[in-house]
């Protein structure tokens, strides 16, 4: 089976500009709900427009509802929901969790797509998505190959991968770097791209460490067909329909022919739309500074002469065929003449006309016959086998069969156009489960453990989280402390690659023969893999928990405690009905960005700068304003990218009394022991001087 083509379409022109140039399907956003929310979207009339042009023409529909809600927002997104559903949306793109429970439930037949923003990139996403009843996962576009490959041949579900357009410097879902510094959250659809803006290393010249190039696979499409990925998607609902329908074209031709993309049309995609070139830096494995550009006002100037040549592409008349039909007509002596045209869906359509008559001169000819059927210019119908079974003497009036071959492509079209029918479910949020309401316990985050002194340990945290690296490297001391009655939980690695999860495992089989019993989850596809390890399992705030629903849906996975995410307010958190004891960053710089691509490798020869390591303190990058945002390195060479200001609340506990929380959590990153000590003794007694430079995060501003 052919790989499927997919293409953005930000406005029904755009829907229009993606089908003429030859895709397969086309995904486009419709109300608040979705990952470009500044995209111009569909609006409701044109929604059901948009649904019958491409079943008329055999395209499919996907609908993107991929950004995290609130509990308040989900009842919003029920009727769009109950609207897509009705109105015959092929599938949704969900990210949040809630959000597709409460679609399985609403419109059990409506197919879930798992977002590329649910960060999944392994076999065991694959299949935790297939438990939570998604039917194709878009993986994260930071995989190679080989990686790629591995999971399609083991894949129960389809695979979608991005080809072609922009790359983000973090994993999709895991960027929050919007939402501190403007309030402008890329989880909920309104990123301000500032990893498109310049940043200097050490207080040095203004550069782009953030600034990846667009992406472009088109050379590797054998590659990907022979890995058995299912669904090529071109990225840029928020371009023009220009860009759509010449990107598409250009990948179709390309899959059709079975060839690459000649120099010609790679020099197209290349002025219509790049960051001083393309990369395919992720996917052959080949990481580096060669990955990184900005875009050039001279390109914009260069993409507008090949603007009139797409717009022919869409706006050319008469509209080419493209839907194959089967027609077969009938004339018997006495009996009224048939037609019947059906297409490879299953629809059908028959007519009949005046019986043909006695030939008195010249009797009517198959070739006639075949003729007048094949007159379906200005349709979208081709005939792709006639079939007529003409008796010997007949006149067949030739305007009859025209008004027959007429009303059965009418009939058919009607048919296509029409929506399937689809059950309909009663979904309602639920009773509120009463809040906690005890003052909630500490828990204490640390990235070493070498910042652990007896000072903290006094404090008694109900548990203390250490990477799993830094917990199998320390079993003996840890141990010991276990012994004195504290709680270790060890933190999994946001991005696990399956070639990387033999060692992973390794590491937890080791943790749990010391005694170890308390593991964080900061993936999906972590779960399918840990949860018959015997560890009772806590989610971590990089699974986005918005919702309710959502915290419901983690507890049936398996998770006993569950991260809110950052991005809510206190408002949003007290409205939420917690089934599982919950808890929130309440302080420490937050991670804003994990990178596949390492940013302080960027700067100077290789991975230090006097004398630093990559997993120094003294790595940064500084903004225009003068904020310094630390980068620690993380395992496999990947970079976390963390806020200039440290989040404090130690003189805000009251506010957070009364929001169901069981534990608060200190999270320390770039702190020595002092800085450590005084923080906790601060938070325990209410009290303290912050840091110099401090935020309330979210909390209390919220984000759009």
């Amino acid at each position: 089976m052919p790989m499927e083509l997919m293409s953005p379409a930000g406005s029904l022109e755009g829907v229009v500009a993606a089908v003429r140039g030859g895709a397969d399907a086309v995904y486009f956003g419709a109300g608040d709900f979705n990952a470009r929310r500044n995209a111009k979207n569909l609006e409701d009339n044109q929604l059901a427009e948009a649904f019958r042009y491409c079943r008329l023409r055999g395209v499919k529909t996907y609908v993107t509802v991929n950004t995290l809600v609130t509990d308040r927002e989900l009842l919003r997104a029920k009727e769009l929901i109950g609207k897509l559903s009705e109105l015959g949306a092929d599938a949704v793109i969900v990210q949040d969790l809630g959000m597709a429970r409460m679609i399985r439930t609403l419109a059990p037949d409506l197919p879930l797509h798992a977002s590329t923003q649910m960060t999944l990139h392994n076999l065991g996403g694959v299949l935790a998505a297939e438990k939570l009843g998604f039917s194709r996962v878009v993986l994260s576009r930071e995989l190679p190959l080989k990686e790629i490959a591995f999971i399609c041949k083991r894949s129960p579900l389809e695979i979608e991968i991005f080809v072609h357009g922009a790359l983000c410097m973090c994993y999709s879902g895991q960027c929050y770097l919007s939402s501190a510094i403007g309030g402008r959250s890329g989880n909920r659809g309104l990123c301000a791209q500032p990893c498109r803006m310049a940043y200097s290393y050490f207080g040095g010249s203004l550069v782009y460490p953030l600034s990846v190039k667009d992406l472009s696979l088109a050379r590797h499409l054998e590659e990907l067909e022979q890995a058995g990925v299912h669904t090529l998607k071109i990225e840029g609902r928020m371009k023009r329909p220009e860009y759509t329908a010449l990107v598409t074209s250009i990948y179709k031709k390309a899959l059709t022919e079975k060839r690459p993309p000649s120099r010609d049309e790679l020099d197209q995609l290349q002025t219509v739309f790049s960051r001083e070139g393309f990369t395919d830096g992720y996917f052959t494995g080949k990481l580096g500074s060669h990955m990184f550009g900005t875009r050039q006002e001279e390109g914009g100037k260069a993409a507008r002469a090949l603007y009139k040549r797409a717009r022919d592409l869409y706006q050319a008349q008469p509209e080419p065929p493209c839907v194959p039909v089967r027609m077969t007509f009938t004339a018997k002596s006495g009996e009224e003449m048939r037609l019947t045209v059906s297409d490879q869906e299953g629809n059908r359509y028959e007519t009949a006309g005046q019986p043909a008559e006695p030939a008195r001169s010249r009797a009517t000819k198959k070739e006639e016959v075949s003729s007048a059927l094949t007159k379906t210019g200005g349709t979208v119908f081709s005939p792709d086998q006639i079939e007529i079974l003409l008796e010997p003497g007949l006149r067949a009036s030739a305007s009859t069969i025209n008004a027959m071959r007429r009303q059965c492509l009418e009939g058919l079209a009607l048919q296509r156009r029409m929506p399937p029918q689809r059950r309909t479910g009663d979904w309602q949020p639920g009773v509120k489960r009463l809040p906690y309401g005890e003052k909630p316990g500490w828990i204490f985050s640390f990235l070493r453990a070498d910042q652990l002194t007896a000072a903290i340990l006094r404090a008694r945290p109900e548990a203390i989280y250490l990477p799993l690296e830094e917990m199998t490297a320390n079993l003996p001391m840890l141990q010991a402390l276990a012994e004195k009655g504290l709680t270790f939980a060890a933190v999994l690695d946001r991005v696990i690659f399956d070639s990387q999860w033999p060692q992973v495992l390794e590491r937890l089989r080791q943790l749990r023969e010391a005694g170890f019993s308390h593991l964080v989850c900061t993936n999906l596809g972590q779960l399918p893999l840990v949860g018959r390890l015997d560890f009772t399992l806590h989610g971590d705030f990089s699974l986005n928990a918005m919702n309710s629903q959502s915290v419901k849906e983690l507890r049936e996975q398996g998770l006993s405690s569950c991260t809110l995410s950052f991005e809510m307010n206190l408002a949003q958190i007290r409205d939420m009905s917690l089934g599982v004891d919950c808890q929130i960053l309440a302080y420490g710089r937050l991670p804003l960005m994990i990178t596949e691509n390492c940013i302080t490798k960027r700067h100077g020869d290789g991975c230090a700068r006097d004398g630093k390591a990559c997993g120094g303190t003294g790595n940064a990058i500084i903004d225009k304003t003068g904020r310094s945002f630390p980068i620690l390195q993380e395992n496999h060479c990947r970079s976390t990218l963390y806020n200039a200001e440290k989040l404090w609340l130690a003189d805000k506990l009251s506010d957070l009394q009364g929001l169901g929380l069981r534990w608060l959590r200190l999270c320390f990153t770039t702190e020595n022991t002092r800085e450590i000590e005084r923080v906790i003794q601060a938070y325990q007694q209410g009290t303290g001087t912050p840091p110099e430079r401090t935020t309330r995060g979210l909390y209390y501003r919220g984000v759009q």
